[in-house]
């Protein structure tokens, strides 16, 4: 779908769940929901205006060694996490309340690609014997609204790329606190050009999310069968926003 701004909603059209949306995301020894582990978190809450009103970060030991891909990502090394950061099973536990909260009190939790933290956030308190966030609502997750809403644009969707297109200032990507940030200030900048098109609430909003991220991974696994890169028979998993 393209649109003009001329064709935009002015700002008090936006929807109601825009003026406070919780935040989260996390950096990890990998790419693995099953069997990877947090080392960073960050879970907060912003104001309309895309300002923090609060914010928690966690550092963790993960209990196994962080691989070097990983750490030229996100930038914490194996010794910096065994001697700065704390148990893992304190900080599952911690980041799972503080995401809980948030879902609790209704507000909407963005999270860019949310389905690689919620996953791998159930997995990890699984590992520690904590209740997982099992059914996560409602949640926002601006690389689903992108795609959904702009379809046909080229390029990549990753969080730095997708907050420069639409004009949102990430300046330390793979920073569990500035990603999560940034992720929810892209969700409320989507909220304010699609305003004519987006459903009133959050909870609407999520429940749109499930059918176009299933659509969207349909497509994927199209175009990935049509240049080779998957078999005939495999297909990607478009459950969202937990697997």
């Amino acid at each position: 779908m393209s649109t003009s701004r001329a064709d935009q909603l002015s700002l008090w059209d936006v929807p109601d769940w825009v003026s406070l949306v919780g935040v989260f995301d996390l950096e990890t020894t990998g790419v693995d929901v099953t069997s990877d582990r947090i080392v960073t978190a960050h879970v907060g809450l912003l104001d309309a205006s895309g300002r923090a009103l609060r914010a928690r970060d966690w550092l963790a030991d993960p209990g196994i060694e962080i691989p070097e891909g990983a750490s030229a990502i996100h930038g914490i090394t194996t010794a910096h996490a065994r001697a700065e950061g704390r148990p893992a099973r304190e900080v599952v536990a911690e980041t799972v309340e503080a995401v809980r909260g948030l879902l609790d009190a209704g507000i909407p939790v963005v999270a860019y690609n949310a389905p690689f933290d919620f996953s791998l956030l159930k997995y990890e308190s699984l590992r520690h014997g904590i209740a997982p966030i099992e059914n996560p609502s409602p949640v926002i997750d601006p690389l689903v609204v992108d795609k959904a809403y702009d379809r046909w644009r080229k390029g990549k969707r990753t969080l730095e790329v997708v907050a420069a297109h639409y004009a949102v200032r990430l300046d330390a990507a793979h920073e569990a606190s500035a990603d999560a940030v940034a992720a929810g200030r892209v969700a409320q900048a989507l909220a304010e050009r699609y305003a004519p098109w987006l459903p009133d609430t959050a909870d609407e909003l999520h429940t749109r999310q499930i059918a176009w991220a299933r659509a969207q991974a349909a497509s994927l696994t199209d175009y990935f069968i049509q240049i080779g890169r998957l078999d005939p028979d495999d297909r990607l998993d478009g459950r969202w926003p937990i697997r």
